[in-house]
């Protein structure tokens, strides 16, 4: 359907180009391209300061900017190339085509995942968890609120979180809290992940990507947005799960739902569950802790792309599979089947890249970006982020997968915030801000299943995380005004 509104949009839009300005890994110049030709520039800052673009020249030799970028100020109107039924079909094609290495990269992380959740070792390890924390329920939201939280700004973790459930909830309830606990901690926790993805390849490897720039660009920033907001995040939760528990008719549940009876039956934590996540459980957490580790320093170091990171998890897959004797058959059958269940992601990868290929064979992306320009052109790089983070924030009411949001929004974000003299990184940053606060409560995603699983009116959670997304709104507002002001 989107593509087809790109394709109406080639009829409507007029069609116009900027000229480029781009780097070749390795090279001396930059290639300077316009409808006329292509030519070379000195490799100095001197030429990006007197094209008007504000990146550093470091920024292009150290791989930050992979993408031709707009210059300011060369837009002229050109031959309109209207797209037709032919260019609607072969546009998802040629999407898939141009992005086979992250399709490729989402599939092999998709088999990694199923290969390890197939061993047990993450609720093997949740149940003796669990059995540790017996009388302590308040530091298990603590340290359950920051794996989950983890899980989704390492690896994307979200409908994995679904399978937790029959243990969090009954082990909650004994403690003596509410319903909302359990989905604060499973379905708040991975989407808080979201706000503060480091290294989430459905998100801010994606979309990094699609903005031209290295997903490593800003990770600090992010790893301290995780800290501050996951830290924000279990304080709120605990401090409600506490009032719960010294005042059950203080629940949410019981002011909106009345009495709820829980779905699931009470958990009785085995007296040899302590002694059962030991030795090989704990080598196989500490593979997949390490395979995200060796992910970040692999790029940060050694500049490692895609292959290397598809690599990467493959390896673990095979790592684990060897450390559990998982029969060959086995381990084919499960890792094929872990990235079946991302193959509608990987399409829609595609296919998100196939609106981008039909804006640009129309000649409309830069007109799009000429006129977006033109509206943020005088305002403050403090005002523009701004605006950018309740824009993204609005798009999630209408396009809930973050790699779908990635693909078809970056390629033209990325160079507005060039032309806005803001960082590509706090781009991808807002994006990520926008998608996790409204992820919170945006019906189209996680939530409602959450919900539903454990008999809780939307009602309630909105009354619970209301305040929660306030205070998270003004930390992300504060973060990205000052990151664009310390540019």
């Amino acid at each position: 359907m989107v593509i087809i509104v790109a394709a109406i949009a080639t009829w409507l839009i007029p069609a116009g180009k900027y000229h480029t300005l781009s780097y070749q890994d390795g090279a001396t110049t930059f290639t300077y391209s316009s409808p006329d030709g292509d030519r070379s520039l000195p490799l100095t800052q001197e030429t990006l300061d007197a094209m008007e673009i504000k990146i550093a020249l470091e920024k292009f030799k150290d791989g930050s900017i992979r993408k031709p970028v707009s210059i300011p100020g060369t837009y002229e109107r050109i031959e309109a190339n209207r797209e037709g039924p032919v260019e609607i079909l072969t546009a998802p094609i040629k999407g898939i085509y141009d992005t086979i290495d992250i399709i490729l990269f989402i599939l092999v992380t998709g088999g990694f995942i199923s290969v390890f959740y197939a061993t047990g070792a993450m609720e093997e390890g949740l149940r003796s968890l669990s059995a540790r924390m017996h009388g302590r329920e308040a530091w298990l939201i603590v340290i359950l609120g920051f794996l989950f939280s983890f899980g989704g700004a390492s690896f994307g973790m979200a409908e994995e979180a679904l399978a937790f459930y029959p243990i969090m909830v009954p082990l909650f309830l004994a403690a003596g809290y509410d319903l909302l606990v359990p989905v604060a901690v499973l379905f708040g926790g991975t989407q808080l992940g979201t706000l503060s993805s480091f290294s989430n390849p459905f998100s801010t490897i994606i979309a990094s990507n699609a903005a031209g720039i290295t997903w490593t660009d800003g990770i600090y920033g992010r790893l301290a947005m995780f800290v501050f907001s996951t830290g924000l995040f279990i304080w709120y939760v605990v401090k409600y799960a506490q009032k719960v528990k010294l005042n059950p008719e203080a629940s949410y549940v019981f002011q909106c739902d009345g009495v709820v009876k829980s779905p699931f039956a009470t958990l009785h934590a085995e007296p040899e569950a302590q002694s059962k996540a030991g030795g090989k459980t704990g080598l196989l957490l500490l593979i997949f802790l390490s395979t995200f580790l060796i992910l970040i320093a692999g790029v940060v170091v050694f500049n490692w792309w895609l292959p290397e990171m598809s690599a990467l998890f493959l390896a673990s897959s095979i790592l684990v599979a060897i450390i559990t004797r998982m029969g060959e058959k086995n381990f084919i059958g499960l890792f094929i089947k872990g990235a079946e269940e991302l193959l509608s992601v990987a399409f829609i990868i595609g296919t998100a890249r196939g609106v981008t290929i039909m804006l640009n064979e129309g000649n409309i992306s830069d007109s799009i970006l000429f006129y977006a320009a033109n509206m943020v052109d005088q305002l403050p790089p403090s005002i523009f982020i701004v605006i950018m983070l309740f824009v993204y924030m609005v798009f999630t009411l209408f396009i809930a997968s973050t790699s779908g949001m990635a693909v078809v929004t970056m390629p033209i974000m990325g160079s507005l915030a060039v032309i806005a003299g803001v960082p590509g990184r706090e781009i991808v940053n807002s994006y990520l801000f926008g998608m996790g606060i409204m992820g919170m409560v945006t019906p189209t995603g996680l939530l409602l299943p959450s919900l539903a699983l454990v008999n809780v009116s939307p009602k309630a959670w909105w009354k619970f995380i209301r305040p929660l997304l306030l205070m998270l709104l003004v930390l992300c507002i504060a973060f990205l005004v000052i990151s664009v002001n310390m540019n």
